[in-house]
């Protein structure tokens, strides 16, 4: 156990400082970067950076779901969606950069909040914890395909990662399904959504 906690708070320490890496090619290899007025870029990186700490969120809630996870099987399929959320978080990460913006200074506050929720979430037993994944990553989806709808037309490249972000969480609200999530109340994906509301627009500021 205490092994295990060294090691989950490692990786609570790389999500927050240390640059994170990606497997995959980019999306958006090979494709050009656009004009962008100032305030056109100002708003594509506004919404990085909610993406941006939406990932990192998404680290803490794996870890914490994972940590309590009680089915070996539930546990791995977490464990790998965390692996490929941190792709997310080097896309969105390296396109803040290009945009001349940077990360969320709140990031250890939504992150220490997100695990403590990933935990509760466990504890209450792998239907419960997974349907409150699955819950989250179709919000999750849903906020993506908001962004494609406002992101500038011609920036094709922050296009291009939103739109595989977006793919890639509706497949992991997908797996938690199979693997027995149990539909949430109302009332909790309402406070989801409310919780959700609060982040977004503290992040896209700062």
């Amino acid at each position: 156990m205490f092994d295990t906690l060294i090691t989950e708070f490692d990786k609570g320490l790389r999500t927050l400082f240390a640059p994170a890496q990606s497997q995959r090619p980019r999306p958006d290899t090979g494709l050009a970067e656009a004009e962008l007025s100032a305030e056109e870029k100002r708003h594509a990186a506004g919404l990085m950076r909610v993406n941006h700490c939406g990932e990192v969120c998404a680290q803490a809630l794996y870890q914490g779901q994972a940590l309590t996870a009680r089915n070996l099987a539930a546990r791995e399929a977490l464990q790998q969606a965390a692996f490929e959320e941190v792709e997310h978080l080097a896309w969105t990460e390296q396109r803040l950069r290009e945009l001349g913006s940077h990360p969320s200074l709140l990031g250890p506050l939504w992150y220490t909040g997100s695990l403590a929720i990933g935990v509760a979430a466990g504890l209450l037993g792998d239907q419960w914890n997974l349907g409150f994944l699955e819950e989250t990553e179709q919000q999750v989806g849903a906020h993506l395909d908001s962004h494609l709808q406002t992101l500038p037309e011609q920036d094709a490249k922050s296009r291009a990662i939103v739109s595989q972000m977006r793919d890639d969480e509706l497949r992991h609200a997908e797996m938690a399904h199979a693997f027995g999530a149990a539909p949430l109340p109302e009332s909790i994906k309402r406070l989801m959504k409310l919780s959700a509301r609060l982040m977004t627009a503290t992040s896209y500021k700062m």
